[in-house]
Parts: C-alpha cells; structure tokens; sequence
C-alpha cells in the first residue's frame, strides 16, 4: 500500500485532484435529524469547502430511515466528490449503494465488513487509542483506522482518550490512513494535523456552528491548510 489512501478513499468518489491537502476534513452526521432539513444544511457545509466523506451515523433509527437517508444523502455527496459511508452496518452499506462502511470493535468484524460491502469499498476501523488495534486492522486490510476521543466530547461517551503522539507514531510507521477523532474543532486541531492524521473527523462543531455549517467547514479547511503551511509533516 502507498501512504495515500486509495483514491477515492482520500479524495472519494470521483477521484481527488492529485494536490488534495494531505489532512481532510472527515464529517459525521448528527446522530438523529429530519432528512429533507438536514439535506439543505448537507448542501451548505459542502459549499464551504474541501471534504474527503461524510459518515452517515443515524444511532437508534431503523433500518428504513437509514437506507432512506443514504438515498437521498449520497447524491449530495457526490455531486461535491464526497464518500458517503454507512456507520456500523455493512449490510445497509452495501443495501444502500454507499461508498463504504465504517466499523466499531462492536460492530461486524473486519473481514466480515470486507465481505459484505466488496473488494472496491472503503473500510475503515476504530481502534480507540490502541496501538493494537490499528495494527491489527491495517494488516488485515483496512482502509483507514481511526483513533480517539482526542478532546471532550458529547456525541458519543468516548472508551478511551487518546494523545497526538499515537498519530505521530502511527505515521512513521504505517502507511495505512488514520483519522482522529472526538470533540475535534477548528481550535483544536491543529495539533493532530501536525501529528500526522490524514483525516480530522468532525460533528458537533460544524452542525452546532452558529455561524452555520458552511463556515464551520471553511474554519476546517483554514485550520488545516495553516497548520500544513507552518508546521512539518511527521509523514513522507
């Protein structure tokens, strides 16, 4: 494997423009939302800027709303060249056509996620903050493995807290993609782009942003691109 991610892992369906930044923004829905206004809000904080993939995590809803949600939310996705991944449910990955499926320790294992969702599909993994975990993960065939809860946070209660120096680490030695997650916003990021997460997954900070979610995407991107501009990167 390079040290990019697969091309329409990094810069999903279609393809990204070779000088894609080296860290992206990674968003995650809301946990619960009513499909036809959170369409619109979709709309506006793909407008504000660069995003690798949205990670469509409705916890508690049925499998309907999920299928119907990923219909109506991979089209908007596209049009902006953004994955759309299913969380914790390969099966609705791969009922609903999406891009790829992201997977807990909880959930369907790995290879079981592969089987269901096809050689070409994007996997990624959590593995908290242990090294294992990832190692595991990447050996047997993952697109990405992601780390955290980095920072505070309320959309999820975080297993595990992680530190920029597990990025780092994993960095040097990896070429398998890792995304850093939990309580992430555009103050506090700079310190995991600067580690070396290809990926800064985000939520509550740009769905909640006041100044909409649009901005909050485009406060990302300004974060990342300065970070990059200013400070090495631990990664060839």
């Amino acid at each position: 494997m390079t040290r990019s991610p697969r091309p329409h892992v990094h810069a999903p369906r279609p393809a990204a423009a070779p000088d894609a930044p080296a860290c992206r923004l990674y968003l995650i829905t809301p946990p619960a939302f009513e499909l036809a206004p959170f369409a619109d809000r979709l709309r506006a904080a793909l407008a504000g800027g660069d995003v690798a993939c949205l990670q469509l995590r409705l916890k508690g809803a049925s499998d309907a709303a999920v299928l119907a949600a990923a219909a109506a939310l991979t089209p908007i996705c596209h049009q902006h060249d953004v994955a759309l991944l299913v969380n914790d449910r390969p099966d609705l990955a791969a009922a609903a056509g999406a891009d790829g499926v992201h997977v807990g320790q909880d959930d369907a294992p790995y290879a079981a996620a592969r089987a269901a969702v096809g050689a070409d599909a994007i996997v990624g993994v959590t593995c908290h903050a242990s090294r294992h975990l990832a190692m595991v993960a990447a050996e047997a065939g993952a697109d990405y493995v992601a780390f955290g809860a980095f920072f505070p946070t309320a959309t999820k209660a975080p297993k595990a807290t992680a530190e920029p120096a597990l990025l780092a680490w994993w960095s040097e030695i990896m070429e398998v993609p890792c995304v850093a997650i939990g309580g992430i916003t555009p103050a506090n990021c700079g310190a995991l782009v600067a580690a070396g997460a290809d990926f800064v997954a985000a939520s509550a900070a740009v769905w909640t942003d006041p100044a909409g979610p649009g901005a909050a995407v485009a406060a990302f991107n300004r974060a990342i691109a300065a970070t990059l501009e200013s400070q090495p990167r631990r990664k060839t």
